[in-house]
């Protein structure tokens, strides 16, 4: 019977965490949402109310392009300028933190399997390989580092709930 008690905490740990990290997901950036927009409509009414954000030019040769305004050249209509907000190189569309939900499933598999067992040290060698493995794309991007924390954080704390209450339960 302890068996079948250890493989349901497992399963449970392991592939219903997932969808209790989505959530928690899902929250964070309702909550990052939000804030963004806040922070937006404060932005757009600051620089409605300061005179000084009119920065437009009257191009007075009529619109032809490449000519002088105020002693340096302007860029064509159709080319952005080189220091605006599409400056710069295209970036890849890439994934953050790609294979994160494999990972996901493994780290509360072993969460889980290590409480049962009695070994929570092994815990610590989970987040040190997981936290090494990923170190790269984390010091790099500070969004995969939060999306990081966040998944690290649910997918342990499901785990171990999980694979605690199991074994207060049902495995005395």
């Amino acid at each position: 019977m302890t068996a079948l008690w250890v493989a349901v905490a497992l399963v449970v740990a392991g592939f219903a965490g997932w969808p209790v990290t989505a959530l928690v997901f899902k929250l964070a950036r309702t909550i990052d949402d939000k804030a963004d927009a806040a922070k937006a409509a404060e932005e757009a009414r600051r620089t409605e109310l300061d005179p000084s954000a009119d920065v437009t030019v009257d191009d007075p040769s009529g619109g032809a392009a490449g000519q002088a305004v105020d002693g340096e050249l302007s860029a064509p209509p159709a080319v952005p300028a080189s220091d605006g907000p599409g400056a710069g190189p295209a970036l890849p569309s890439q994934r953050i933190l790609r294979g994160g939900a494999i990972i996901g499933v493994l780290e509360r598999l072993g969460v889980c399997l290590a409480i049962l067992t009695g070994q929570p040290v092994a815990i610590a060698y989970i987040v040190a390989i997981k936290g090494l493995g990923r170190f790269a794309e984390l010091k790099e991007t500070p969004v995969a580092a939060e999306r990081f924390i966040i998944g690290t954080l649910t997918s342990m704390l499901w785990a171990a709930g999980t694979a605690a209450a199991v074994k207060v339960l049902f495995l005395r």
